[in-house]
């Protein structure tokens, strides 16, 4: 029986009509990437106010691992109601707080000493995982990657490599903060990826330290192990690796923002462990509250004891309510399960999603970890093509699958779908896709023809 019901045509009567009222109250700066308004969602799928269902594949950006109303989160969440909503644990504490940290001490990479502190959204966890690594080292200097998203936040636009819309209007931008290539520039991604040695990506910060800022300023590198909106890339093999290393012998505080990567999004509960590496600091966020508002700094600590008492704080970070939330979530993935259908769904993507970059010109590379994983295009010349994304999603969303296009040139369409998405959700999200590249390759057959 199919998931996917449509009762109207896409947006509905309702949520135009709720869109109308949205124009007037809300400004045009927070876009919106559909015109839908949803009034339920269960597991892996969405239904409109007009009754349309709709398979989700976007997740709210990949904050949905453990799926919508997780029964063990509800139930959770249920309890604390029962208890008390918001305290301020800087004012009063209590026990799940310290819980939580406990929890992500344990599991996040890692054999040292660990603590953690909490806080509401990814871009302030960054925020004060730099503070921490500033602290901690006295220098001031920040290296981030080429593609990097990092948050909305004055430092997270500065550290963010998007220009158009995050940054658009919104400088000047913080100083102290260089851009290195992400193990490869990305004029090259699409060319034949090779290894990175110890002694390439050495080169690659020497040239950095010597001509822009030098190793004895920086406080923190801070890196996303597979880039999120930057549009899922995985980076060269030993490059992650050799620059943890390289940033341990010059004292600089190496920084994993794992908001988009981690609980299970890749195939392994954090995706540093695809690549060996312990971060001093590692950021999560997004999938960590199932749904509620909650981030974390987790990390060496020494490290993390830097700041003086009360140099780190917020009214709201770890509200209890998250709190209970988390710890379920990490519950939901104690035993491996969640971690080994993010595997199975990224193979069952490649293995059709492979077929069509055969058929599909404009299908440039099929790529990434785990279910993380993303369609690039290109037009003839291999040069970063944004019509058929657009086109991708518009035809989905019309035809019931909910699925969002990232990359800095807005080319990419990535898979962020709930882990818990049943195999025949899967299967019938996928086929709305595959009938969306044959039509999106007749609406541009004038260039395929050129291309073939």
């Amino acid at each position: 029986m199919s998931t996917i019901r449509l009762n109207t045509e896409i947006p509905g009567p309702a949520s135009r009509a709720l869109a109308e009222r949205r124009s007037r109250a809300i400004p045009r700066g927070l876009y919106s990437a559909t015109p839908i308004f949803v009034r339920h969602a269960e597991g892996a799928v969405l239904e409109d106010l007009d009754g349309n269902r709709y398979i989700d594949l976007a997740g709210g950006i990949g904050t949905l691992n453990v799926g919508h109303r997780n029964p063990r989160v509800l139930t959770a969440l249920r309890r604390q109601l029962d208890a008390f909503l918001h305290l301020c644990f800087s004012v009063t504490g209590y026990e799940s707080y310290i819980e939580l940290a406990e929890k992500l001490n344990a599991i996040t990479p890692g054999h040292f000493a660990k603590k953690t502190f909490l806080v509401n959204s990814g871009a302030e966890a960054v925020e004060n995982a730099v503070k921490i690594a500033r602290a901690y080292t006295g220098r001031s200097a920040v290296l981030c990657v080429e593609d990097a998203f990092h948050g909305r936040t004055m430092l997270g636009m500065s550290l963010t490599s998007k220009t158009h819309p995050y940054k658009q209007g919104f400088g000047p931008f913080l100083p102290d903060i260089y851009r290195i290539p992400y193990g490869e520039p990305a004029r090259s991604r699409l060319a034949d990826r090779v290894p990175m040695s110890h002694e390439d990506v050495e080169q690659m910060l020497d040239h950095t330290f010597r001509r822009f800022v030098a190793a004895e300023s920086v406080a923190a590198v801070i890196v996303e192990p597979v880039l999120g909106e930057g549009g899922f890339v995985v980076p060269p093999t030993g490059f992650l690796p050799a620059l943890a290393q390289i940033c341990r012998r010059h004292g600089i505080v190496f920084i994993a923002d794992e908001v988009q990567t981690g609980f299970g999004r890749t195939g392994e509960l954090f995706a540093s462990t695809h690549f060996g590496i312990e971060p001093d600091l590692i950021v999560t966020a997004k999938s960590l509250g199932g749904g509620t508002p909650l981030a974390a700094v987790t990390g060496r600590a020494e490290i993390m004891d830097a700041p003086v008492p009360g140099g780190i704080g917020g009214t709201f970070g770890g509200n209890p309510l998250s709190c209970a939330a988390a710890l379920a979530v990490i519950e939901e993935f104690a035993d491996g399960t969640l971690a080994a259908r993010a595997r199975s769904l990224g193979e069952r993507f490649q293995h059709r999603a492979y077929v069509w970059q055969r058929q599909h010109a404009f299908v440039g590379e099929v790529r990434g970890l785990g279910a993380m994983q993303a369609l690039e295009f290109v037009d003839r010349d291999g040069a970063p093509y944004s019509a058929p994304a657009k086109k991708l999603g518009q035809y989905c969303l019309r035809h019931g699958v909910v699925i969002l296009t990232a990359g800095t040139y807005d080319n990419v369409v990535r898979l962020l779908m709930p882990l818990t998405i049943s195999d025949e959700q899967f299967a019938e999200a996928l086929e709305i896709l595959e009938k969306g590249l044959n039509t999106v390759t007749a609406e541009l057959g004038e260039l395929v023809d050129t291309m073939s």
